[in-house]
């Protein structure tokens, strides 16, 4: 065990008594294997595979959908949707902010091994050439793909760092954060395969969601299958949806509001601006009707049956500057109209406990999932990859650790293994929330919460490097915890690190090995040449 934590794993579950026992017999059940090979089931042909279309949105909280419990807020598309296919009640984002949980979707990894230890940008963070992506596995079996919308893992307006195209996407039309400046509203910022378009016309979604449709129907080869993603900024900040779709909410109420609950934990301001709450909740029924069109299209070009689509968001809904966070200096005029909502869960956007990164999650695919399903397996976003390449018959990289499974049992609502726990991290360098958990495991029905080890970056050579935050990442390990039964605690209220003694020392020592393997992986951003 590493000197790092060999003082800190003090008991050992029985299980790991038999370990070698176990590691023995399935040796030998190989070397039986050589001796009667199995025969090697051939790709699936484009007739069995389906179009992929995953719909990431952006910072949609778990409790923000009619079909998710929302009494107020209008998503009859999303609604009739989740009656179409499976709505998950345990799907993740693989980060609790937007960059890793977008990196971690395209590799199939931890975005910590990626080095995506906050938001593109931070510390010189850009998705490296090494990566292997989705788009590229798929193109090599035989997918045209696409991408439009929200990028943010690398500045494409940039001449070094990597281009959307250049990453596996036959064709894309994408911002390289989101509205900032503009706003969704007539947003000028999108660059077309390389190509800066200007000023573009109508709200962001719509915009995306029409390139969309017609690269469906009039630039793709239609002799293939195809996998593309359409990343939305609603309902990200900046807010600001067209009159009609706040007009939805005349008659809101400040009594309604607090009804809703607690917003994970998360003290927010005194006063609910109804203003501010038409703007969100007008805001998420617009995605929802462009969503319900962009379903109407694919029916329209009898491409439904055959196409798996995926609905789901970046990481958990952001919330109003809070007290706390900035100590009374500052506000931010635009994230007070955010009141998307965890449900009942604990944390928000940035929390590694659960309403950071449980997300709400809807698949259809008519020919393979019953329609009108609900389920509770675990589906995390480092799953995309390993998912649907084996939909595809696509093999993964054998030279790179993927920490995803094939969880396509998870849509029907079945059990699989998962051989690398689930992880999350919160950003790094989030100085406004001091005291945070930094780290959350899961393993069964219990989620392990880790604090790691003070900052002591002070004491290292001076040379280490120049973003001292990362020398400390790079050095520290978690060392005090709480534990969670999620299935029966999913709000995450009761703390069992003492109750549950012996749980608690089986897990940490597996929390400590995967982080540190993660953490030995991930690149040193600023550490200087030896």
């Amino acid at each position: 065990m590493n000197t790092e934590i060999s003082n800190r794993a003090t008991q050992t579950d029985l299980s790991d008594l038999h370990a070698g026992w176990i590691l023995g017999f399935f040796w030998a059940v190989a070397q039986f294997a050589c001796l009667f090979p199995i025969a090697v089931v051939a790709a699936p042909s484009n007739e069995d595979r389906p179009n992929i279309l995953i719909v990431l949105v952006d910072d949609l909280g778990y409790g923000d959908l009619g079909c998710y419990g929302h009494p107020i807020m209008k998503t009859p598309h999303l609604d009739r949707f989740a009656q179409e296919g499976v709505r998950m009640t345990d799907m993740h984002s693989a980060a609790t902010v937007c960059s890793p949980a977008r990196a971690a979707l395209l590799t199939g990894r931890n975005p910590y091994r990626s080095g995506f230890y906050n938001i593109a940008g931070f510390f010189g963070t850009t998705l490296q050439r090494e990566e292997v992506t989705l788009p590229q596995l798929l193109k090599e079996v035989g997918y045209e793909t696409a991408f439009f919308g929200k990028w943010h893992l690398s500045r494409l307006e940039s001449e070094t760092e990597l281009s959307v195209n250049e990453t596996g996407f036959d064709y894309s039309l994408a911002t390289s954060v989101n509205a900032f400046g503009t706003g969704p509203r007539n947003p000028e910022k999108f660059i077309r395969n390389g190509q800066p378009t200007g000023a573009l016309e109508g709200w962001y979604i719509d915009i995306i969601s029409d390139e969309a449709m017609e690269w469906i129907s009039n630039k793709r080869d239609d002799s293939k299958p195809f996998f593309m993603v359409l990343s939305s900024h609603e309902p990200h900040t900046p807010i600001d949806p067209p009159a009609s779709f706040k007009a939805m909410y005349p008659d809101l109420t400040e009594e309604q509001v607090l009804a809703l609950g607690h917003y994970g934990g998360v003290t927010r301001p005194d006063q609910i601006d109804l203003e501010n709450l038409r703007e969100y909740y007008g805001t998420v029924s617009q995605l929802d009707a462009t969503f319900g069109r962009l379903m109407e299209f694919l029916e329209e070009e009898d491409l439904a049956a055959n196409t798996l689509v995926v609905f789901t968001s970046d990481n958990g809904p952001e919330y109003p500057v809070t007290f706390e966070e900035s100590k009374g200096a500052w506000e931010d005029p635009l994230r007070d109209k955010c009141y998307g909502s965890p449900g009942t869960l604990r944390g928000m956007k940035r929390f590694p406990y659960e309403g950071g990164h449980r997300v709400p999650g809807i698949v259809r695919w008519p020919t393979r999932i019953p329609a009108g399903t609900v389920s509770d397996k675990l589906f995390n976003g480092t799953d995309f990859l390993p998912t649907l390449c084996a939909l595809a018959g696509s093999p993964l990289p054998e030279d790179r650790n993927i920490d995803g499974v094939d969880a396509f049992n998870a849509f029907l609502g079945r059990e699989y293994l998962r051989p690398i726990p689930a992880a999350w991290f919160f950003l790094l360098d989030a100085s406004h929330m001091p005291g945070m958990a930094q780290m959350a495991m899961r393993v069964e029905e219990y989620v392990l919460v880790g604090k790691f080890s003070p900052r002591m970056s002070e004491n290292l050579p001076a040379e280490a490097g120049t973003f001292p935050v990362v020398d400390w990442l790079k050095t520290t390990v978690p060392v005090e915890f709480e534990l969670f039964d999620i299935q029966q605690d999913h709000a995450q209220q009761v703390d069992l690190s003492h109750s549950e003694r012996e749980q608690l020392l089986h897990l940490i020592p597996q929390m400590q090995r995967l982080w540190l393997d993660i953490r030995d992986e991930g690149p040193w951003w600023g550490r200087l040449s030896e």
